[in-house]
């Protein structure tokens, strides 16, 4: 397996690919990733001027170990298959599907990439996808696309497409999308993938972002899509554990351990009862510590 497919991606910034000043640069906001979009922010008439700017950021930009995801045209165009080529040339680290509705989809992908990698000498594996979900079915097809591929790392809502096909539009208040973000993220741990949220598109309103960004974390998102890096801080301050919740997983995980050792099966941890099933959350907890560099433990 690919050891990138697990990396950590609390934020998503959003790029188009065509804008230099947008895409020399975007890592000194920090954010875990980045999309460099061919679909919707490039015009129809500037695709092949929006390649070219993509395979030469890829070539001669370094990121600093931002991971680069490429947004191509959606498979109902003529462009995607060109979109795959000049984003593997240059050696993206993943490929997003728009408009996921079928794992066929994800296979078709996945055989361009193939192809594609082989042409220019890319190790075989190395390219990654990511599937948009942005429609009633694609929602319901959920675990199939979430199965359809090893190299498939997550899956991602697309709320404004979402919600014209389920016949309502963005409110603010995240009724609209509940149903979709509870399938995907219970079809995402399903098949043990990752699972990102739609972008808030709202900045003057960093209160309701900051509500939506704690109640997708509840839910049990692994980051959300963004489109500024106003929105960074406040996705990586949720999505982090505290140094409380670290010190609580250590106690768990070390607890759990030696007591296993001595046939004991439930107990205490700071008064709240513990057994087995709290030690892979509290392993979690730890490992997201690690990736986020605010763990200095010895676990």
């Amino acid at each position: 397996m690919n050891p990138n497919k697990k990396r950590l991606r609390r934020t998503m910034m959003f790029l188009n690919a065509q804008k230099p000043g947008l895409v020399k640069d975007p890592y000194i906001y920090k954010p875990d990733s980045i999309m460099l979009d061919l679909e919707d922010a490039v015009a129809e008439n500037q695709k092949d001027a929006a390649r070219f700017s993509l395979y030469h950021a890829l070539k001669e930009i370094d990121y600093r170990g931002c991971e680069r995801v490429v947004r191509i045209n959606g498979l109902d165009t003529e462009y995607w298959k060109e979109d795959i080529r000049c984003a593997v040339a240059g050696g993206c680290d993943a490929i997003r599907i728009p408009k996921t509705e079928r794992p066929e989809e994800v296979l078709l992908v996945e055989a361009e990439i193939i192809a594609a990698e082989k042409d220019f000498d890319i190790p075989v594996g190395r390219t990654l996808i990511m599937a948009a979900i942005e429609s009633a079915r694609g929602v319901m097809k959920a675990l199939d696309v979430c199965e359809a591929s090893e190299r498939l790392f997550g899956i991602a809502l697309s709320g404004g497409d979402y919600t014209k096909d389920l016949q309502t539009h963005i409110t603010g208040t995240g009724v609209e999308l509940m149903g979709a973000r509870q399938n995907m993220i219970i079809a995402a741990r399903a098949a043990k993938v990752q699972c990102f949220d739609t972008v808030f598109t709202n900045l003057d309103d960093m209160e309701g972002f900051r509500k939506e960004v704690e109640t997708i974390h509840l839910m049990g998102f692994d980051g959300k899509s963004i489109i500024n890096p106003r929105q960074i801080p406040v996705v990586h301050e949720i999505f982090t554990p505290t140094q409380k919740d670290i010190i609580f997983a250590e106690k768990v995980v070390k607890e759990i351990d030696e007591k296993k050792e001595k046939g004991i099966g439930v107990f205490t941890v700071d008064g709240k009862m513990i057994d087995i099933a709290f030690y892979d959350g509290a392993k979690r907890t730890i490992e997201l510590a690690k990736a986020s560099g605010v763990y200095k433990g010895d676990l």
